[in-house]
Parts: C-alpha cells; structure tokens; sequence
C-alpha cells in the first residue's frame, strides 16, 4: 500500500524501523509519521468517533483533526499524522471517552 515511484517525486526512504499497534509488529521507515506507516500496513481505522463510534481515518494529515488521536508509549491524544516513527515504539489504537484526556 505504500508508494514505491513516482513519475515526479522521488522518494528517499529512511532506514527501516519496527513498531507495534495494538500488540501487532509494523515496518515503517525514519521520517515517515506513523500515520503513513500504518496506512502503508493496511490499517485504515484509526479511531472511533467518541459519540457514536464511527471508524475515523487519516483526514487532514497535518495535525488539525482529532481523526488520528491514538495512544504512543502510553500517552494518550497522540496525532500519528505528525509524529515520526521510531524504532520499538508502542502504538495502540485509543479505546474510548476512558482514554481521553
């Protein structure tokens, strides 16, 4: 799922880095977020509508939105559309009102 070419862009990929979501191991690359990195996995859903609990999914990319918020090492309201991954980082889907902070 991840873009390999490109007629005008070239990529430049970072070293490859694993991480696990919600206990499963991902391959994501230094200085791609982990948004990109799990949508690369096939993991589309990163979120669950507080109210009534519709999927969410990447949408703004830019650290606007609430549609990415996740939990990263244990800290809760983390937009993965802006942070870079990082070798043996924890990354789990936020649960719910629970989780929020």
């Amino acid at each position: 799922m991840r873009i390999e070419q490109h007629p005008i862009l070239k990529f430049q990929r970072g070293k490859k880095v694993a991480f696990t979501f919600d206990g499963r191991e991902i391959v994501g690359y230094t200085g791609e977020t982990i948004a990109a990195a799990l949508h690369a996995a096939g993991v589309k859903e990163l979120a669950k509508s507080p109210v009534l609990h519709r999927p969410r999914g990447l949408f703004c990319a830019i650290g606007n939105c609430s549609s990415c918020l996740m939990v990263v090492n244990g800290n809760p309201n983390i937009r993965v559309c802006v942070v870079k991954v990082k070798q043996g980082m924890k990354v789990e889907t936020q649960k719910g009102k629970g989780d929020l902070v």
